[in-house]
């Protein structure tokens, strides 16, 4: 693993133990600096996912995360905050992890060195031609990882990598490699920092430009949210309000004559027509806002 740029040692580093902790904060924060120009290198292939994954999940497909530790962790986050922000079905978007739920919480020793694993982990959420897989391994050669999209390639799923190094075991079996080279670690292969950062905002990019692109948002406004706490019933009202141009009171019965559901309210309020009719022109309209507001 010498010729891993995640595993180099950190010139500006090597003195941590002797720093202060303001010396510690401003170290730190000059290295994730770093990030933000590896991510913006990379944007073309972050691109070539989304539309990757968006083809997909039009033809019915998932989006399925698998990693192993932080990455691993990462994935399981963001799949697992898909629902509640973009209210898709938890089959839509899914995380796997080696050495399973257990690994989120606790490490598993040797589950990511296991080839076997990966396979039948996907295996097990039943993976389709339809599908794509998103392999995330910081240092690119995780055999957990691999051997996952070894499988997925041998059904004809589509393969998405992201790795923190260049040279990478991963180009081999993906149709898409997103690799952020962030640098050596402050903490010789602690991939938990700068590579766990950029990773975290490469999996944001993927998910909600995907979610974006199949009509899950208007404008900017997260249209499909589910309302399953009062911080986000709030932000339902208040949503409905700003589109519609209507006071918080009136939004708020809106909301509540319409089931809670943003877009149909909207709907009901700016075509004047029923609850009923508003959730049949979006179901006509294949849920997208935009084109079920079109009176045409």
């Amino acid at each position: 693993m010498d010729y891993l740029t995640t595993e180099q040692n950190n010139p500006d580093s090597v003195a941590i133990d002797q720093m202060d902790p303001v010396e510690i904060a401003r170290l730190m924060n000059r290295e994730d600096h770093k990030v933000i120009v590896a991510v913006e290198k990379v944007l073309p292939a972050i691109a070539q996912a989304i539309d990757l994954v968006t083809q997909r999940v039009e033809m019915g497909g998932r989006l399925i995360y698998i990693g192993a530790g932080t990455s691993g962790r990462l994935g399981v986050l963001d799949a697992s905050e898909c629902p509640p922000t973009f209210n898709t079905p938890p089959s839509l978007v899914v995380g796997l992890i080696a050495g399973g739920h257990k690994a989120l919480t606790t490490a598993i020793e040797g589950a990511e060195d296991n080839s076997q694993a990966g396979a039948e982990d996907l295996r097990g959420v039943e993976l389709n031609p339809t599908d794509v897989v998103c392999g995330i391994a910081s240092s690119g050669r995780t055999p957990y990882v691999l051997g996952a999209l070894a499988y997925a390639r041998t059904i004809q799923a589509a393969t998405i990598g992201v790795t923190c190094n260049q040279a990478s075991e991963l180009t081999a079996v993906c149709d898409v490699l997103v690799a952020p080279i962030v640098g050596p670690e402050i903490l010789s292969g602690s991939t938990r920092l700068k590579a766990g950062t950029a990773t975290k905002i490469v999996l944001n990019m993927i998910s909600t430009g995907t979610m974006v692109r199949i009509g899950k948002t208007y404008g900017n406004w997260m249209v499909d949210l589910r309302a399953t706490n009062v911080k986000l019933k709030d932000r339902s009202i208040r949503i409905v309000s700003g589109i519609t141009g209507l006071g918080r009171n009136e939004a708020e019965l809106l909301l509540a004559t319409c089931d809670g559901e943003v877009k149909t309210a909207i709907v009901s309020h700016t075509l004047g027509i029923s609850k009923q009719a508003a959730q049949k022109r979006l179901v006509e309209s294949a849920g997208r806002l935009r084109n079920a507001l079109d009176r045409n």
